[in-house]
Parts: structure tokens; C-alpha cells; sequence
């Protein structure tokens, strides 16, 4: 099927107005729509977005913009408009109320109430549905949505900094930030919009942090407070931790092993942290497990931001799916060869989607493929 320059340009809009629900929306997808006169022409007379978890979605807030002029008139819409009852009533009858008399639909919903359902039912009530414009870009968008769907895991975003001779934290004492002002303002701005973030006992012992959003001077604190997360197999945390002594104040889930002594776990429990243990003895199938129970509990995206060996069981598990990388234009020194490998491995392949440079720093954001080593 073809697509005109204006079906582009409405489809278009619509991605770019279902990104505003971004951290506002979760679990629910982020969603766009635009109402549009069938004429020759076409001219949008009505828009709308998801904004909030439980609020109305995209295609009612366009078609009550439209009013009456949606009689006729065709809906651009980044998802499969679904077709059963949740925290609100169907969008496939509200579509059909409407008189609308085409839809165009990015992208397919993968939720099993509707996963195609909400085409067919469109299908039968008249209407010309036509599927595949900007699917790509919209399924990205709602990519964190889908895993969760479809694995019952949340989206994981490895973050690091890291100096130019590769070393990600600096030496006790010293200055604790490689990267600058504005790379942590952007990392703080991604904590207000996501679910958990999570850091290794290491880093947690190391440089005692809060894990609190800290949003610039002025600015919102954003729609999102999220659970803090620390994986400490043996219930190492310090009940005088930043963490733990404000674990009434923001949530604090400590991640712990099979052989976590007893009266580490109770201790922690009692000063007001959740211990969730596993009974995995391997760290990587500990933090699959983990991953699981998140995603049980409808946590959409969660944020890793160290240390090296949390990073690396994660890697190594399969389960990042995006990373925020900053280096820093600083030689930290020190750097070891680490040996030579044998053989290539099977590597995971990353696919760069933005390159910026943030106070002097290179911010490197993409997506993380697995596919082994090529010559």
C-alpha cells in the first residue's frame, strides 16, 4: 500500500505528540493521534496523546478535538486502537462512533486483548484500516511497553561514564564525577521518567549515593519516583547508608543471594528496606530472577547505573536493552591490558541512535543487539 507525503507528515505528528507522555504513561504505552479531513489535501482538525496512566487515550482526546467534524474523516494513530475494557472503555467503539472512516495505524498492539483485535474489529464495522506508516519509529517508541508485554521484564538502560583510557570511577578520595554538569542534569532528567533504578554493592559502598532525582534548579521533579535497587548477595549494605536511612522517605529494594546471613537481612528489613532474596546461586540467573519479579510488579523501564560487575552480569545475561554511555575527554591513568582473548566471542552489537556532546563530554545512546563476531 502507498503512502501520500501527507499521510507521512500526520503520522509524523502523531509520533511526535505520543512522546509527550514519556514517564507519565507507564505501563501503559505512549500513544499519538491526529484527526485529519479526507479530502485531497487533508488538514488535521484534531490531536491528542496519552498523558497519564489512567487518563483517557490518544484517539478520544483527537476525535473530542475533531467534534463533529470527524464524521468522515480519517485517524492517524501510533497503535493498534484497542477493543476492550480497561481503566477506560474500548477506543474501537469510540472510532466507530466517531464516523470515522479510515484509520491508519503505525504500529500493531502486541497486549493480548487486543493483537489485532482492535483492526478487526474497525474491519467489520466498515472502516478502511491500513497498517505499517512510521512503524519502525513507533515501535520504538513503545519498545520498553512490548518487552514488558511479551517477557514479563522490564526495559533495562545500562548507564556508565567513563574517562577516554576507558576507567569508569575514579580512585578513593579523589574527584568522585568523570563526567560534567550537563551529563548528570540529562541522567537525572532519565531517573524522573523511569521506574527503578539499580546500582551494585560495590558502587553502593564506594560512593554511599542517595539514587534520588535531583532535577536542575526550577525545573519539575518529573511524573516518576523511582524504586532504588542495590544487588548485595550477602546483605552488605550499612544500616548508616545514605540508602537505608532514607528508605522511609523513597523505597529501597535490597537484592540478595541464597546464603545472605539471616541477621543482615533482618536488620535491613527492620530499618525499613525490602529484601527480596533469590534462591539462584549464579549472579547473572539472580538478576534474570530478578528482572522477573519486577516486571511482575508492572515496573516498565529500569535504570542500571553500576558497577562493573552488575553491568557485566546484565550483559552477559542478555538483558540490557539500551545504554546511555558518557566519556569524558579526561586520562584517569592506570589502565590495564586485561589479556588477550583466544577467540572473538559472540559480542553484543550496539546501534547507535544519538551522539551528542553535553559539556564537553560524548553521550553515545542506542540499543543493544546480539549476533556474533564477523570478519
Amino acid at each position: 500500500m502507498s503512502f501520500t507525503a501527507f499521510d507521512q507528515a500526520a503520522m509524523r505528528r502523531a509520533v511526535e505528540l505520543a512522546a509527550r507522555g514519556r514517564g507519565a504513561v507507564e505501563p501503559n504505552p505512549q500513544v499519538g493521534a491526529v484527526v485529519a479531513t479526507a479530502d485531497g489535501g487533508g488538514r488535521i482538525i484534531g490531536e491528542g496523546w496519552h498523558d497519564r496512566f489512567g487518563g483517557p487515550h490518544a484517539e478520544v482526546v483527537a476525535l473530542e478535538a475533531a467534534g463533529e467534524r470527524a464524521r468522515g474523516a480519517t485517524l492517524y494513530v501510533t497503535l493498534e486502537p484497542c477493543c476492550h475494557h480497561g481503566k477506560t472503555p474500548p477506543c474501537t467503539a469510540a472510532i466507530l462512533a466517531a464516523g470515522i472512516t479510515r484509520v491508519v495505524v503505525a504500529a500493531g498492539d502486541p497486549f493480548p486483548a487486543v493483537a489485532g483485535r482492535g483492526l478487526d474489529a474497525l474491519r467489520q464495522g466498515g472502516v478502511l484500516v491500513e497498517i505499517g506508516l512510521l512503524g519502525p519509529e513507533a515501535t520504538r517508541l513503545t519498545a520498553p511497553f512490548r518487552k514488558l508485554v511479551t517477557t514479563g521484564k522490564p526495559w533495562v538502560l545500562a548507564k556508565w561514564a567513563m574517562s577516554l583510557d576507558g576507567r569508569i570511577a575514579a580512585a578513593a578520595g579523589q574527584d568522585r564525577w568523570i563526567s560534567s554538569l550537563q551529563s548528570r542534569a540529562l541522567v537525572h532528567d532519565l531517573r524522573s521518567r523511569i521506574d527503578a533504578i539499580a546500582i551494585g554493592i560495590g558502587t553502593a559502598l564506594a560512593d554511599d549515593p542517595l539514587l534520588t532525582v535531583r532535577p536542575e534548579p526550577g525545573t519539575s521533579p518529573g511524573p516518576r519516583r523511582p524504586l532504588r535497587v542495590v544487588f548485595d548477595s550477602r546483605g552488605r549494605l550499612p544500616l548508616t547508608s545514605r540508602l537505608v536511612r532514607t528508605a522511609g522517605e523513597s523505597p529501597l529494594l535490597v537484592a540478595v543471594g541464597p546464603d545472605a546471613p539471616a541477621d543482615r537481612t533482618a536488620a535491613l528489613a527492620a530499618a525499613g528496606c525490602e529484601v527480596w532474596r533469590s534462591t539462584e546461586p549464579d549472579p547473572t540467573a539472580r538478576a534474570t530472577a530478578l528482572l522477573r519479579e519486577l516486571g511482575s510488579r508492572r515496573l516498565t523501564n529500569m535504570l542500571v547505573e553500576g558497577g562493573p560487575t552488575v553491568l557485566g552480569s546484565l550483559f552477559a545475561a542478555g538483558e540490557v536493552d539500551e545504554f546511555w554511555a558518557f566519556i569524558a575527554p579526561r586520562i584517569l591513568g592506570g589502565l590495564g591490558t586485561g589479556g588477550e582473548l583466544p577467540t572473538l566471542p559472540d559480542v553484543k552489537t550496539l546501534q547507535v541512535e544519538e551522539v551528542s556532546r553535553p559539556g564537553g563530554d560524548i553521550f553515545i545512546r542506542g540499543l543493544v543487539t546480539s549476533q556474533a563476531c564477523r570478519g
